[in-house]
Formats: C-alpha cells, structure tokens, sequence
C-alpha cells in the first residue's frame, strides 16, 4: 500500500481478493477460500477499507443434524491508519486510537483478524439445511423427511406404560 500513501488524497485502488480459507480455530471450518473486492481510498490518515467478500462455512442443521455448506456475505467499512509515518518514518502513537485497523510496519493492508471476525459473527445461532426441515423422530431418531414413521408397537419403558391409558378424550379438545 506504499504506493497507494504516496498518492494524493482521494486516490483509489479495486483490489480482486482470492485467498484460501483462513484458519478460524477448531469450531468453525471454511468450505470455500474468500473471494471478492476491496476498494481503498487514500484519506488525509490511512486507508479507507470498504470490501464485499463472500465464503462458506461448514455447518450442521439444527433440526435434522445434517451436515451442511453456509454462505457467509462479508461487508468490510474500515480505516486503515499507519503505524509508522509515511513522510518522516517516525512510529506514530497509535495509543490514542488502540482498537484502529493498522497498517504494519511495512505499510502493508492485513485484512485476516477482520475478515476471521466478520465470518464468526455470520455463524447462524441455528442454522437450517431448509427453511420447511421437519427434523429427525424423537423415538427411532431418523429425519422425518424420510418418510411416515409408525412407532404404535414400540416397545415402551415400563416405567412409562401407565401413560398409554391416557388417551385423548376429543369433546375435552
């Protein structure tokens, strides 16, 4: 980004991002490497970072326990602000705004922490394989989608088989 902080203010660069997927610790996996486009404005401070990226991450349906691939649309809006003065070479102090996206030392963009961020907040709290997912039976454990599920002769703990005479009275419903 040297040349880009060299420019005068109001410059702009479209960067085509193709990365390989990040490494987003041991409960979340990518399918997909991330891929899309990053604009950067040069402003009077840094960089302007507005980027649309999309991935997939692996998932598991809530309902049905099916193993599933979920797209992940990221949106980046960010400055950028160096770490070291571009025109003196000077550290800058970077304690006035500690949580700023920096540049690093060599007056590179790393987007990895923010990109990684962006993809643990858009895991969905319930995911879902389809939005009509029956889910899976609670006596023989198989997706319902599968087809009826007659469990009348199941065999009943006895300890519950006093249940089997209640029976459903249909002028109380």
């Amino acid at each position: 980004m040297t040349g880009l902080l060299a420019e005068p203010i109001g410059s702009i660069r479209e960067l085509v991002v193709s990365a390989p997927a990040l490494d987003l610790g041991p409960d979340l996996r990518q399918t997909e490497g991330v891929e899309g486009t990053v604009r950067l404005t040069r402003t009077n401070r840094g960089l302007l970072v507005h980027g649309r990226l999309s991935t997939a991450i692996e998932q598991v349906c809530s309902r049905c326990l099916r193993e599933l691939e979920w797209p992940v649309q990221i949106e980046i809006d960010e400055e950028a602000l160096p770490v070291i003065d571009f025109a003196s070479g000077l550290p800058v102090d970077v304690d006035a705004e500690p949580d700023a996206l920096r540049l690093n030392g060599h007056h590179e963009l790393e987007l990895e922490g923010e990109v990684g961020d962006a993809i643990r907040l858009a895991e969905p709290i319930a995911p879902l394989c389809r939005e009509d997912c029956p889910g899976l039976c609670v006596e023989c454990g198989q997706e319902l989608a599968g087809g009826p599920h007659d469990h009348a002769g199941a065999d009943v703990d006895p300890r519950l088989e006093v249940l089997r005479g209640f029976a459903s009275d249909p002028e109380r419903d």
